[in-house]
C-alpha cells in the first residue's frame, strides 16, 4: 500500500504563502502524475494543480501566477508554494498520486491524503 501525508495548511492572511507538502511512503513500486486537488465547503473538488515524473505541469487558471507545484522524485515528495493567498483559496487540500504499489497486486491506483486545511482570512 501506499499511503500519502500533507503538511503546511493553516491559517494566513490575504496577500501571505504558504508551503504544502506531501510525502508518499510505504511499499512504493513507482510514482508517476501527483497533484493537489482542493474542496471548498459547497463545491466540488478542483484540479490545481498537477505535475507528472516527465515535468509537465498543469494549472487551474484561478492559480496560474501565483502558485507553483515541484516534485522530487527521489523522495517522493511534492510540494505546492502558494502565494499572494486570497479568501476564495480557503479550502481542503488534498494530495494525489498515481502509482503502484508493490504490496498486494502491483496495479496503478490513485492516492489520496487525508487533506490538510488550508484558511485565507484576516
Amino acid at each position: 500500500q501506499v499511503q500519502l501525508v500533507e503538511s503546511g495548511g493553516g491559517l494566513v492572511q490575504p496577500g501571505g504563502s504558504l508551503r504544502l507538502s506531501c510525502a508518499a511512503s510505504g511499499d512504493i513500486f513507482s510514482i508517476n502524475a501527483m497533484g493537489w486537488y482542493r474542496q471548498a465547503p459547497g463545491k466540488q473538488r478542483e484540479l490545481v494543480a498537477a505535475l507528472t515524473s516527465g515535468g509537465t505541469t498543469n494549472y487551474a487558471d484561478s492559480v496560474k501566477g501565483r502558485f507553483t507545484i515541484s516534485r522530487d522524485n527521489a523522495k517522493n515528495t511534492v510540494n505546492l508554494q502558494m502565494n499572494s493567498l486570497k479568501p476564495e483559496d480557503t479550502a481542503v487540500y488534498y494530495c494525489n498520486a498515481e502509482g503502484v504499489a508493490g504490496y498486494p497486486d502491483m496495479l496503478e491506483r490513485d492516492y489520496w491524503g487525508q487533506g490538510t486545511q488550508v484558511t485565507v482570512s484576516s
